[in-house]
């Protein structure tokens, strides 16, 4: 299909007509993605005009990475085939929910998940996952120029109210927070979005996590509140970096995460990244226009 900026559907979440709209899409889809190994699990009807989520099951970190990737390429696919355009950039629309990318992890030593509660709390992690998640909020700064890799990345983050969180903290089903335990065994990661680049950002949360693991880091206590409310109530919260160019330098000053970018990788990353923002920066953009030029200083 040509692109549009206008989604295919109303933005009705979890509306089952919305859903239907898109059957032939989502029939495709599910029918391409099991012909190529991907068992697929779920979909739903999301925020958006036209978002849907289809959920395939977990697997190691390398296969999801190559799964996504593949999934990637059947909705384009589908989408030329069917007249749609399949659309992956983060936020086309202000006013609705963006596209994310929830990574969900879980830690396993052979066929033990060792992410699962090892104490009396049935949702507490173990203190390896403990350390895990310490390690993700130490690096979460160098980590969102991995995971949110676009100068549009940051439009989801800034329009707030849509569950896109930028507070370096974590919590049991708190979606408010950037790391949330979602059942036991597993934790997602929520600030980072469609555009991902799969194999980068997972080799950086690895090494985020070692980290954390190898210096036994304290994430704290988990934040049960809404983390605005809690804020309120005067609790101290790091944000995360709100611009691109923030984040490439605070990927540029991580040793640990830069190192999950070896030597070329991490040079051509920023190489191209830095253009990017730069580019963006030198560019006069359609708000631009409608707020100054018809200022009269």
């Amino acid at each position: 299909g040509t692109p549009s900026v206008e989604g295919m559907t109303k933005p009705y979440c979890y509306h089952i007509d919305q859903f239907s709209e898109l059957q032939p899409i989502i029939h495709k889809v599910v029918e391409y993605g099991q012909a190529l190994g991907l068992d697929m699990i779920q979909g739903d009807h999301e925020d958006a005009p036209g978002q849907i989520e289809l959920n395939f099951g977990f697997d190691r970190a390398e296969t999801t990475a190559d799964n996504l990737s593949t999934f990637r390429q059947i909705c384009k696919a589908v989408g030329r085939e069917l007249g749609a355009f399949p659309c992956f950039m983060p936020k086309p629309f202000m006013g609705v929910s963006a596209n994310g990318c929830h990574h969900n992890i879980s830690l396993w030593e052979g066929d033990t998940n060792a992410f699962m509660p090892d104490g009396d709390d049935p949702q507490r992690p173990s203190q390896l996952g403990l350390h895990a998640i310490g390690g993700i909020l130490e690096h979460l700064a160098a980590l969102t120029a991995v995971t949110a890799s676009t100068v549009n990345s940051y439009r989801r983050l800034w329009d707030t109210g849509f569950w896109a969180p930028v507070f370096a903290d974590w919590g049991y089903q708190n979606r408010t927070t950037a790391l949330r335990v979602s059942a036991p065994g597993r934790f997602e990661y929520r600030s980072v979005d469609s555009a991902v680049n799969p194999y980068l950002s997972m080799a950086a949360l690895i090494a985020a996590m070692r980290d954390g693991i190898d210096r036994k880091l304290d994430p704290g206590e988990p934040e049960e509140r809404n983390i605005y409310e809690a804020m309120e109530a005067g609790k101290d919260v790091k944000r995360i970096p709100m611009t691109f160019g923030d984040a490439l330098d605070a990927l540029e000053a991580d040793d640990v995460v830069k190192k999950a970018l070896p030597d070329e990788m991490y040079r051509v990353f920023m190489h191209y990244k830095r253009d990017e923002w730069e580019r963006h920066c030198a560019t006069v953009t359609d708000w631009d226009v409608s707020e100054y030029l018809d200022v009269l200083p």
